[in-house]
C-alpha cells in the first residue's frame, strides 16, 4: 500500500507560491527605489542606534540592507529560497538565514528588536499565536516588536491578484491586541492604516517584552 502523503499546510503552500513567483516579487520589491516604512523607522526611535535586529520574512532583503547600512546589527530570515538568494547577491555581508517561522534557528536573547512586515499573517492564526510567545523569547525585557498584518476577518489562500496562492489570516484589532498581550507583550501602539508600502487595509503594531 502507497503510503498517504501528508497535506501540505498553509506555510508550505504560501512559500511554494513566492517561490513560483520569486521573479514578480522580486521586481516589485527587490529592484525598485527603497523608502523605509514609517512603522520600521517608528521602531528604530525606540531601539536606538546599532541596535540589534532580526527581519523576520526579509524576502528580497530589501529592509535588512537598509538596516545593515544603518549600521544595526541585521539577521534576515525567509523560507522561499530564490528570495534568499536574490538578497545575498544584492547584500553579501547581510547575515541571511534559510528558516521556518514556525521553528526558527535562533538563540534566545539574540535582538534588541523583531521586524516582521507581512509575515505574520502568512500563518494560521493559532500558530501566530504561538509565535509571538516564541518571538517573546528572542529579546530581553524590554525588547521590541514591529509587525504589519492584513486587516479583516477572513482567512484563506488567495485565488487571484497579486502572488496567488498564498495563505492570509487577516487581523480585528482587538483581537490581535488580545493575542499579543498574551504572549507577554505590551502594547505601545497599535492603529489602522491604508494603502501604506502595500494596497488595502492593514494593522500596525509596536509592542514591548512585559518583564
Amino acid at each position: 500500500m502507497t503510503p498517504r502523503r501528508r497535506p501540505a499546510d498553509a506555510v508550505e503552500l504560501t512559500t511554494a507560491a513566492y517561490e513560483r513567483q520569486a521573479e514578480e516579487f522580486i521586481r516589485k520589491w527587490g529592484r525598485r527605489p527603497y523608502r523605509c516604512p514609517a512603522l520600521l523607522l517608528n521602531l528604530l526611535e525606540r531601539a536606538g542606534p546599532r541596535a540589534a535586529l532580526l527581519d523576520l520574512g526579509c524576502g528580497a532583503g530589501q529592509d535588512a540592507r537598509f538596516l545593515f547600512a544603518r549600521r544595526h546589527h541585521v539577521v534576515g530570515v525567509d523560507r522561499a529560497w530564490p528570495l534568499l538568494a536574490y538578497a545575498r547577491r544584492r547584500s553579501p555581508r547581510v547575515p541571511l538565514v534559510r528558516g521556518d517561522l514556525r521553528s526558527l534557528p535562533l538563540r534566545p536573547g539574540s535582538f534588541d528588536a523583531i521586524w516582521a512586515a507581512a509575515s505574520l499573517m502568512h500563518l494560521p492564526k493559532p500558530q501566530a499565536t504561538t509565535l509571538f510567545r516564541t518571538l517573546r523569547t528572542l529579546v530581553p525585557a524590554g525588547g521590541l516588536l514591529a509587525a504589519t498584518v492584513a486587516q479583516g476577518r477572513c482567512a484563506g489562500f488567495l485565488r487571484a491578484g497579486w502572488i496567488p496562492g498564498r495563505y492570509f489570516a487577516r487581523w480585528r484589532k482587538a483581537e490581535l491586541e488580545r493575542a499579543v498581550r498574551l504572549a507577554g507583550w505590551d502594547v505601545l501602539m497599535l492603529k489602522a492604516v491604508a494603502n501604506r508600502e502595500r494596497r488595502g487595509r492593514w494593522l500596525a503594531l509596536i509592542c514591548r517584552r512585559v518583564r
